[in-house]
């Protein structure tokens, strides 16, 4: 808890327009689509990136985006259930793919 208060600082819970930022889309069938993250507790997050070099180190030089403001992001957001928005988030862990079996290989001694 802090003992001192500034006038400045905003609480962590006001939300602050971002101002455009950079969202990162999946190709649809006629359009494209929001695409929806997960917060590290499992909760459906949007995400916005204030730049689009942060988007690509982010998520790779192929993601698709498009130029949203807040507001615009929130409201796709909301209704697929996504209240949270995350604003620059700095680490991804890649996609869950399935490990290929390995082959153990038996070993004979000759006697």
């Amino acid at each position: 808890m802090c003992l001192f208060q500034y006038d400045d600082d905003p609480e962590p819970e006001e939300r602050n327009p971002a101002g455009p930022l950079y969202v990162p889309v999946r190709p649809g069938t006629a359009e494209v689509v929001l695409r929806m993250f997960r917060t590290p507790l499992g909760d459906r997050t949007a995400v916005g990136f204030t730049r689009r070099d942060v988007l690509t180190a982010t998520l790779g030089a192929e993601q698709p985006w498009i130029r949203l403001s807040e507001p615009a992001l929130r409201a796709l957001a909301s209704p697929l259930g996504a209240c949270p928005l995350t604003i620059d988030p700095v680490f991804t862990a890649p996609a869950v793919t399935p490990v290929p079996a390995r082959t153990v290989e038996v070993g004979v001694r000759a006697l």
